[in-house]
């Protein structure tokens, strides 16, 4: 049976009706009919050999603009973990990489956690990571990553670090905490106000670690883009021009 794929605006499917869920909803994207991202969406998941685990915060999975269920449905190999932090009997895939630690404590990594940090804080910039790392091999890495807003993903990582710790490493992407986040209005990639210079969606930070840690990365990352960017273009349809307020002249 051919999925059921919305043409976008009009909540139209090409293989029937969207469901009745309160409004018309993508059986496909499990997006409303009138935002339905099927287009943007390759028809299968894209296989790639990074293997990423995402814990996404309870709050963010209500959210609407949560950009997680999009990343699961674009790649293979990804798994959903929804908490507040990650302890071992979570996830069979982390649990192995921790009991291979504890067996071979002088193993090298394959596993990386992304939240920003500073390489004093034992935290390193994950393209540096990867020149730093001697026979670098594309083909089996773990990628972990948090979904929650700045607040919530701090307190996840804390929460978890006790457990990531004893075997990923733990990398960021380049940001700049002295200059202000951008929103909708400044890119064509960004869904939310981000507190600073560097911050992005989930799907993006996964995106932009997937081009360089898997060996279908760059096609990979272009392919994930593009949905983001048509989630992007649905969400401005719906914002009101910001009309600015005349000057009220100054009594004498």
């Amino acid at each position: 049976m051919s999925p059921e794929i919305c043409t976008p605006g009009t909540g139209v499917a090409a293989a029937g009706k969207c469901q009745e869920a309160g409004r018309r909803k993508c059986t496909k994207c499990d997006r409303p009919a009138s935002v339905c991202l099927c287009a943007a969406i390759p028809p299968e998941p894209i296989p790639i050999y990074t293997r990423v685990v995402v814990l996404q915060h309870p709050h963010e999975r209500r959210h609407k603009l949560a950009t997680v269920p999009v990343l699961s449905k674009c790649i293979g190999n990804c798994e959903v973990i929804v908490g507040r932090r990650l302890r071992y009997g979570d996830s069979k895939v982390l649990d192995d990489l921790h009991d291979d630690a504890v067996a071979n404590p002088n193993r090298p990594s394959r596993a990386v956690f992304l939240f920003p940090g500073t390489e004093t804080s034992k935290s390193v910039e994950i393209d540096k990571w990867k020149s730093s790392t001697k026979d670098f091999d594309k083909t089996n890495y773990v990628l972990i990553a948090l979904d929650g807003t700045w607040k919530h993903a701090k307190e996840m990582m804390h929460g978890s670090l006790e457990f990531l710790s004893k075997f990923a490493v733990q990398v960021y992407l380049s940001y700049n905490t002295s200059i202000n986040g951008g929103t909708i209005f400044d890119s064509d990639l960004i869904l939310r106000k981000e507190p600073f210079s560097g911050c992005v969606s989930t799907l993006e930070a996964v995106a932009r670690c997937l081009r360089v840690i898997d060996p279908d990365g760059d096609e990979v990352e272009a392919k994930l883009l593009e949905a983001l960017r048509a989630m992007v273009r649905f969400q401005t349809t719906y914002l009101r021009p910001m009309n600015q307020r005349p000057k009220l002249a100054k009594k004498t």
